[in-house]
């Protein structure tokens, strides 16, 4: 029964991709980029001025979480496992072209990113805990009023609870732990549970410092493995962006156990996995952000657009590593989160702890980031019980998803993501007029 459920969701998600996700984010993030006048390229041109002023916000005492520190939990919260593992099935199922999507669909993303961001901190709320409330759930009834609104609002702090319970990366995190030291399957979820639990209690500012602390090791150490693979293969690199290009136009022939692809079907991949790293109109970043001491808008919603850029450098990273050690024709050799591990282990002797150093930083900072997002929506559903039946769901939840193929519930969190994305981008398109794409304050005082 089970296995049909989860096939049925396979089967939806795939033509959800390949039909609407991928052309939904594309058209509208053209929209934007156009009436913006490509203003992701303008945001990064002054980078050092918009870091500048957000340093200095995060140096007053007022409400809310350093500016700076929230970039490493939006990072945290994107360059996961998303980059590592979920991106592997980009590059196994749609062949190289699908990079060529993933870049388009991310480039598109950015713009969305800032828009969902840009109006989280518009009509975000002061909270009783010296911070703030924002996200979907604050947007939507802007956009559709009356009980619609309520409606929607309610689905989509719904949704987030469910996303919010990072099973993929939750169960990859402990296969990795099992297969490599041998630690007894059940222990290793109780104990892991009971430690994000303990994380998510403290919100959205023990989340930040977490992030802060750990995210700058994962993206030193992935980072410069991944570059030291690349510089090995050096002389293969032209041949690889060729390919990208090439196929992601034509498809691909079948190599190997590689089955071939379509252009839809790399169109497909390429988007799906830009949208899952990259967050893109999900709603997580926009209620993460909304907890600035920023007051100006546009300064930290450009933060996002910089913190995109490195979610999509770090999975270029990951499928080019998979194409270089010719792994990616092998669809059936390996589970998801064993081939960046083999490629790395490849290139790099006695490196398997290190790798798994570099899995548990990635998986774990995203997991934490999903679930304290989680909390905040269930607190909005129920202000009273909402917290306490999150956390017994994600006891339940935790441990039932971890015993589930991790392809599989792939498939869950992908249906869950093309709903989210669905309500979001309807109410950015009905507030479009409420966005604002400056690069300078007004208030110069800023």
């Amino acid at each position: 029964m089970l296995e049909q459920v989860f096939s049925q969701l396979s089967t939806i998600d795939t033509l959800y991709w390949r039909y609407i996700g991928f052309f939904l984010i594309v058209l509208v993030g053209v929209y934007f980029s156009y009436r913006s006048n490509l203003y992701q390229f303008r945001v990064l041109s002054r980078l050092p001025a918009t870091i500048k002023i957000l340093a200095a916000y995060s140096k007053r005492k007022m409400p809310g979480v350093s500016p700076l520190q929230l970039y490493f939990v939006s990072i945290g919260g994107m360059a996961g496992l998303g980059n590592i593992v979920a991106i592997m099935t980009t590059i196994l199922i749609g062949g190289p072209g699908a990079l060529f999507w993933l870049w388009i669909a991310a480039f598109a993303g950015m713009i969305i990113k800032y828009a969902e961001i840009y109006l989280g901190l518009r009509y975000r709320r002061l909270n009783t805990s010296n911070g703030y409330d924002g996200g979907p759930m604050f947007i939507i009834p802007e956009a559709f009023k009356g009980k619609l609104g309520l409606i929607l609002a309610n689905l989509a702090a719904f949704l987030l609870c469910i996303y919010g319970i990072e099973i993929l990366q939750f169960t990859i995190i402990i296969d990795s732990i099992h297969d490599s030291f041998n630690v007894p399957r059940e222990l290793t979820i109780i104990l892991f549970v009971l430690l994000i639990i303990y994380i998510g209690i403290g919100g959205v500012k023990r989340l930040a410092a977490l992030c802060t602390m750990l995210m700058p090791i994962f993206i030193v150490l992935y980072v410069g493995m991944c570059l030291w693979v690349i510089i090995l293969h050096i002389e293969q690199l032209p041949e690889f962006f060729i390919t990208v290009f090439k196929s992601a136009f034509v498809g691909h022939a079948a190599i190997g156990g590689f089955s071939g692809s379509t252009i839809l079907m790399a169109a497909q991949q390429g988007a799906a996995r830009a949208v899952y790293s990259g967050d893109i109109a999900i709603g997580f970043d926009s209620i993460i952000q909304s907890e600035t001491k920023a007051k100006n808008f546009h300064y930290q919603a450009q933060l996002a657009i910089v913190a995109a850029l490195t979610d999509t450098f770090i999975c270029t990273l990951s499928i080019t590593i998979i194409y270089l050690s010719d792994l990616w024709t092998e669809l059936t050799s390996y589970k998801l989160s064993e081939y960046a591990t083999k490629a790395l282990s490849m290139h790099i002797p006695y490196s398997k702890y290190l790798i798994l150093t570099i899995i548990f930083l990635a998986g774990f900072t995203t997991i934490q980031a999903y679930f304290t997002v989680g909390l905040k929506a269930a607190k909005f559903i129920s202000p009273r019980y909402g917290k306490l039946i999150y956390f017994l769901y994600a006891i339940f939840a935790f441990w039932f998803f971890a015993h589930y193929d991790q392809s599989k519930i792939s498939a869950i969190m992908g249906l869950a993501a093309g709903l989210l994305i669905l309500i979001n981008i309807s109410t950015i398109i009905r507030l479009r007029k409420e966005i604002s794409f400056k690069l300078r304050s007004s208030n110069h005082s800023d």
